[in-house]
């Protein structure tokens, strides 16, 4: 992410960026931290550090953005020949344990709502405790359901799609799932 910040906007106005954020900061790190960077500033504007030194920096960091954007792409493939071999697959069990996880993860989700209204409507002494309690959990929601958001949404168009003239077939064949 940070190669991406740096490609796109530049060094010197990435370190005038962070230096004045981090100036806000009351803490001897960040103190030391906008010092450094006060200092690399400054040697910029007095083209202590020349314009080819900064055009490499820039150059390495979109090179750097780019070996990072390759990478993102390779993922995606690997993950997309996944998904293209699951639903491929004569097994019933991998052709349908995303859809399986999505809707268990769906339910428990529900239940722990339902029951989180019950005791704030209940006026439970505890429910402040029991709120904090919910909010420690919100990485694992966070996953869950963008698992069930992903595969879940995607299948039920595929299988929608699939249904109007064997629309199915003819992405799977052309390798557009």
């Amino acid at each position: 992410m940070l190669t991406r910040i740096l490609g796109k906007i530049g060094l010197p106005i990435l370190v005038k960026f962070v230096s004045s954020s981090l100036g806000s900061i009351n803490n001897d790190f960040a103190k030391k931290a906008v010092a450094a960077l006060s200092d690399v500033d400054n040697a910029i504007s007095k083209e202590q550090i020349s314009l080819e030194e900064l055009k490499e920096a820039n150059r390495h960091l979109e090179k750097s953005q780019e070996l990072e954007n390759s990478l993102d792409s390779s993922t995606l493939k690997l993950i997309h020949d996944t998904m293209r071999n699951e639903l491929n697959s004569q097994d019933r069990f991998v052709r349908f344990w995303r859809p399986a996880f999505g809707y268990s993860v769906a339910l428990s989700w529900l239940l722990c709502m339902l029951t989180l209204c019950y005791v704030i409507v209940s006026d439970n002494p505890r429910a402040p405790e029991i709120i904090m309690a919910l909010v420690e959990t919100t990485s694992l929601w966070g996953i869950a359901l963008g698992v069930l958001g992903i595969s879940v949404v995607r299948t039920g168009e595929v299988k929608t799609s699939a249904t109007k003239g064997g629309i199915l077939n003819k992405l799977v064949n052309t390798n557009k799932l």
